[in-house]
């Protein structure tokens, strides 16, 4: 009997491990299989040829979508992503084209076009989106309609794709950033690229002059981190630990260098953009730390400028969103870092 209860502990760790060393490998090949098909799908939208367009309510008519990789014809872009969206779209896209005609009317160089994607909403998003292209007509104001519920970054990049501007601003649809605040990125982004002509022209090296604004490539991220000592004061104390740990994933997936990752207002020249959203993989929360993630090892300049927000109610992130956001992270780390999800430049 005591040699029957000197092998069982033995025989029962031994299976015990066994069974740890069958999941182990198992969700490491779960893994690997989900990353490598996320990168032979991704491989087959950027081979694809587009047959995307818009629909224009007046004429009934079909307009075929433009592409990133034509020239730019508007200054600026905004692309707004909305999942219904019904009650706090509109509203925003008041505000935002009463500034952007304020702009026009002003300064004549100043075009202007805004994107709503339909992310596959169930209510009247669509609706709102079509009374609004009537009223300020198709070349100013378009929608793109995804179908099915793809995710925030999926219904962004394709915005982007097929945006005509020399700098694309992407916004929420609840407004909870102040639109003037473009401005803020937008001078940014000016004194960045005249640092980039002044090192073209004094550097020994170079054959590149560029002139054209769309032509370089930086980025400008909207942040919200001067207020985050408010934000811990109001928050619960269950949220602040969520939002901390989220924070110290996110710094040790993409890197010191850009404090608020997740703001919705960002902006990009049309040379950085292209660049980034022909590469960007993740389709839902975590695309903007993918986007962060793609900036450093691309080279693209970012500039974090802190901006006017406020808290509108109606936010979509659940727990539930947390934890898919974790898993997200872990796919840019492992998809990046083993190679398998290649950067195109």
């Amino acid at each position: 009997m005591g040699g029957w209860t000197e092998i069982l502990p033995v025989s029962l760790l031994l299976l015990l491990s066994s069974l740890l060393l069958i999941v182990a490998l198992s969700v490491a090949v779960f893994l690997f299989e989900f990353l490598r098909k996320i990168g032979c799908k991704h491989s087959l939208e950027r081979s694809a040829t587009s047959d995307a367009f818009f629909e224009d309510p007046n004429s009934l008519k079909k307009v075929p979508c433009p592409s990133i990789f034509d020239p730019a014809e508007k200054y600026i872009s905004l692309i707004i992503p909305a999942f219904n969206e019904e009650h706090r779209l509109p509203g925003a896209l008041i505000e935002t084209l009463n500034y952007l005609q304020q702009r026009s009317a002003s300064n004549k160089s100043f075009t202007y076009e805004v994107i709503v994607v339909d992310d596959g909403s169930s209510d009247k998003t669509l609706k709102v989106g079509f009374e609004f292209v009537r009223k300020y007509n198709i070349d100013n104001f378009r929608v793109i309609r995804l179908g099915q519920n793809q995710g925030k970054g999926e219904a962004i990049r394709k915005g982007m794709l097929h945006s005509r501007g020399e700098l694309l601003l992407m916004l929420d649809a609840d407004g909870a950033t102040k639109i003037t605040d473009l401005e803020k990125l937008e001078s940014q982004i000016f004194e960045s690229v005249e640092k980039l002509k002044r090192c073209n022209v004094s550097s020994a090296t170079t054959t590149r002059l560029i002139g054209n604004l769309s032509d370089y490539e930086v980025a400008a991220f909207g942040s919200r981190a001067h207020l985050e000592k408010q934000a811990l004061a109001t928050r619960k104390w269950y949220r602040n630990f969520l939002m901390k740990g989220f924070h110290l994933v996110v710094l040790l997936t993409a890197g010191p260098g850009i404090r608020d990752t997740q703001c919705g207002f960002k902006m990009f020249t049309r040379a950085a953009a292209r660049k980034l959203f022909t590469n960007v993989r993740l389709k839902r929360w975590c695309f903007d730390v993918e986007i962060v993630y793609l900036c450093k090892r691309l080279g693209i300049p970012m500039i974090e400028v802190s901006v006017t927000w406020s808290e509108i109610p109606g936010s979509k992130v659940r727990l539930t969103s947390i934890i898919h956001m974790l898993f997200e992270l872990l796919l840019i780390r492992l998809g990046y870092g083993l190679g398998i999800w290649k950067i195109y430049s």
